[in-house]
């Protein structure tokens, strides 16, 4: 069952984006991750905007495998660093349809 990761990234120091975007995608494949919008292009089309200034979504073999990336010991000083220069959500979803009314998606 896929996994998806969400991150919505509001920048507020940009000193650890130069490192992070270099070389996290490699340990994102190290996983079995890849991913699928890394964007600055965030357009509200409805709701209240967040302070948004990046979007990335990765897609994940499984939610094992992303939760294995977001506990590597190699990823730990991108997430600090990310952590520290930024105001960061992270959300993980899987493929289910909760409705079970999609017939292309398992059903919980």
């Amino acid at each position: 069952m896929s996994a998806y990761l969400i991150a919505d990234v509001k920048i507020t120091d940009e000193g650890w984006v130069p490192d992070y975007a270099a070389k996290v995608h490699d340990i994102v494949h190290k996983h079995g991750g890849k991913y699928l919008a890394r964007s600055a292009n965030v357009e509200t089309i409805e709701g209240a905007p967040l302070e948004t200034t990046l979007i990335a979504l990765l897609e994940f073999p499984s939610v094992e495998a992303a939760k294995s990336f977001l506990a590597d010991p190699d990823y730990a000083p991108f997430a600090t660093a990310r952590q520290n220069g930024s105001d960061s959500r992270f959300q993980l979803i899987d493929d289910t349809d909760v409705a079970g009314t999609i017939p292309y998606l398992a059903k919980i």
